[in-house]
Formats: C-alpha cells, sequence, structure tokens
C-alpha cells in the first residue's frame, strides 16, 4: 500500500496558489477568505454552492429523530438541525479513481 504525505494545509495552499500566480500570499489568503464568504452567501440563499469541476456544497435539513445515551440506553430526541454535504464532482471523482489501483496510485511517465 502507498505511503500517503501529510495533507496540504492552507497556510501551503496559500503559498502555493500565490507562487502560481505571481501575487501576494496576503492576496492568496484574501481570495479563499472571499470564497468562504461567497459559499456562505449562496448557501444560505440558494440552498447550494458549485466549485465547477470539483465539489458542490449543499443544504440539507436533517428531521429530528429518537435515538440514544450510549451511557444509559435510554430513549433520548435528536433535536432537527441543518447540515451541508459535500458532493465531489464526476470529473475528479473520475481522475481520482482512475488514477488509484488496488496496489497504489498508477505510474505515469
Amino acid at each position: 500500500m502507498a505511503k500517503i504525505s501529510k495533507r496540504l494545509g492552507k497556510n501551503e495552499l496559500y503559498t502555493h496558489f500565490a507562487e502560481r500566480f505571481e501575487m501576494k500570499r496576503t492576496t492568496a489568503r484574501e481570495f479563499f477568505d472571499e470564497l468562504s464568504v461567497v459559499a456562505e452567501r449562496e448557501l444560505k440563499r440558494a440552498g447550494e454552492f458549485e466549485l465547477p469541476g470539483m465539489v458542490k456544497l449543499v443544504r440539507r435539513e436533517r428531521a429530528a429523530r429518537t435515538g440514544r445515551n450510549p451511557a444509559t440506553g435510554d430513549a433520548i430526541t435528536i433535536p432537527a438541525k441543518t447540515v451541508v454535504k459535500a458532493r465531489v464532482a464526476k470529473p475528479l471523482k473520475d481522475k481520482l479513481l482512475s488514477s488509484v489501483a488496488p496496489d497504489g496510485p498508477e505510474e505515469t511517465s
């Protein structure tokens, strides 16, 4: 099985975009901050936000339900709440699934 490297953190992401598009790191950070603001606004307004070719965020209402207290086993009511679900876009999903074989990533020349 292939070893998984450390994930890309937000600071590394800002640095990558700053270097790739020849801008200040603060400008890259401001871009992602604004993207977050737009995503929040669209989720509240339309219930959806999509980054084309990457991901679609969808707001859903989860109904109230009955659950169990794991410590006592008593029935409890879990209140209704709003959740956000992320759906990976098909093009990205296809690329990811085609590049990972059961033994690990494919070799590219």
